[in-house]
């Protein structure tokens, strides 16, 4: 990994890559932003991308592909059956991973709809690091019950563990020993962590959850989409780690797991996603959900030109120069806003930075969505698109009660060698702005409200007019300026 001093002292994460293809950004007028969130309804999800200046959702699919994943798109085998550029990737999977066994899928929770259909069964148990949206509700819809089993440190929001994704081994074996481990579908590990900060687990931590799962005769599941991150924050913070090779460090991750998954818009910079196992009885079980749910067995729903940028993709996270870009730039992000006063998870994880919206806007309370607003009332200030990753993320218990998260969280995705550090600035800037003027900031309230992943279609409005009352202390603040 390439490290660079500056002889300022300053600590600025320095691009590993030139630019060589640009495309224009407008940041429209706070006024038409004001009539755009409210268009929304108040969900960055439902807002159009020409009104969007920083787009920082995601980092799923708008991650940018390196020159050589965009020229092997160019030599991509169309053929139906038997294309050549599904081997390419397949071989790629088999020296990476390990795993003899390999199905695409069209994206990530894809994976998680077949692993979910073939191995939950009603009144079954999958415990779980921490839940991912998609990951739970396929659990749920196919009558399992998710059990999650963070360490203590994994929410806190701010602390010195470098690996608050870590997973409670204890409690892991009291549900064995308490429901029996036939009633346990599977283990899931969720690397990189995502609706608390993006934090990593050790190399240690998975040891240990393998050694249990092995013991009890358990199949577990790693989600390894946001393993990039991980194997960073392994190489980086993990002491034991700090002399093996990124590819070491891969082999042995998938080395401890039954099956592994992951979406490419995350994993490889592509657009697709796998399903890997070493697990010949498990393949063929899952084998028949990929011919029927994607497509056949050489694309899985996938574009040909993308099974060949992420053979690429995959190979290019061997890199600690590609993988470090991310985990750096974030770490920067949240030590400038952390220095400035504003509340931020810490220490700084993969994916993005995120800000503690629930002391952020401690006026808010969880019924009217503190995380929903700061991420209106952000893109109102800023045109940055964040995503609430708070109780607006969770869903009603089939009574109608409301279930709020653990955390109440603006994420601020940052997608891989997209941004420059003027930008990443700008948001901080129209963050602290945002800070010292939060009581302006008021809560929301659900108008169209989805049984099912109510973030992605949801619409809401304020519960006062704070949306014109900040625009006016923008305009204030401001005057001309966008």
């Amino acid at each position: 990994m390439s490290k660079v001093k500056f002889y300022s002292g300053e600590k600025v994460p320095l691009e590993m890559h030139k630019v060589r293809i640009v495309q224009k950004l407008d940041l429209v007028p706070i006024d038409r932003r004001l009539q755009a969130i409210k268009e929304a309804g108040n969900n960055t999800f439902l807002l159009k991308n020409r009104d969007i200046f920083l787009d920082m959702l995601t980092d799923s699919g708008v991650n940018a592909m390196s020159d050589q994943q965009l020229a092997a798109m160019m030599v991509a085998d169309d053929s139906y059956a038997g294309s050549e550029s599904y081997t390419r990737l397949e071989e790629k999977i088999q020296e990476l991973f390990g795993t003899e066994y390999f199905l695409p899928v069209h994206q990530g929770r894809a994976a998680e709809n077949i692993i979910s259909k073939v191995f939950v069964t009603p009144g079954s148990f999958v415990p779980m690091n921490y839940h991912f949206t998609t990951s739970k509700v396929h659990v749920v819809i196919n009558g399992g019950t998710v059990e999650e089993y963070i360490t203590e440190e994994g929410l806190k929001f701010n602390s010195d563990n470098p690996f608050k994704g870590n997973m409670d081994t204890v409690a892991l074996q009291k549900l064995i020993d308490r429901v029996g481990a036939d009633k346990i579908a599977f283990v899931r590990m969720e690397t990189g962590t995502n609706l608390i900060g993006g934090q990593p687990h050790s190399l240690a931590n998975l040891r240990e959850v393998s050694g249990i799962c092995r013991k009890n005769g358990i199949m577990l599941v790693f989600d390894s989409s946001l393993l990039a991150d991980n194997l960073y924050f392994i190489k980086t913070r993990e002491e034991a780690c700090k002399n093996m090779s990124i590819r070491e460090i891969t082999r042995e991750i998938s080395d401890l797991v039954d099956i592994s998954y992951f979406s490419a818009r995350k994993l490889g910079c592509a657009r697709g996603g796998g399903i890997c196992t070493n697990n010949r009885e498990a393949y063929m079980k899952m084998r028949e959900l990929v011919t029927l749910y994607e497509g056949f067995l050489t694309y899985g729903g996938m574009s040909i030109r993308e099974v060949e940028a992420l053979t690429v993709g995959l190979e290019e996270t061997m890199d600690e120069d590609m993988i470090s870009q991310g985990p750096q730039f974030i770490e920067f992000m949240v030590n400038d806003l952390h220095s400035k006063g504003v509340p931020v998870i810490t220490p700084a994880g993969g994916l993005g930075a995120h800000i503690n919206a629930g002391a952020f806007l401690p006026h808010i309370p969880q019924n009217e969505y503190p995380a929903g607003a700061l991420a209106a009332a952000l893109y109102l200030v800023g045109g940055v698109r964040g995503m609430e990753r708070g109780s607006v993320s969770e869903q009603r218990e089939p009574d109608g009660t409301e279930v709020y998260a653990n955390m109440e969280l603006l994420r601020l995705a940052c997608p891989r060698r997209v941004f420059t550090m003027s930008q990443l600035k700008f948001v901080n800037d129209r963050l602290v702005w945002l800070y010292e003027n939060r009581n302006l900031i008021g809560g929301l309230k659900f108008v169209e409200e989805p049984k099912v992943l109510r973030f992605f279609f949801g619409k809401l409005e304020g519960t006062s007019d704070w949306h014109d009352k900040l625009v006016a202390k923008f305009k204030a603040d401001f005057g001309d300026s966008l």
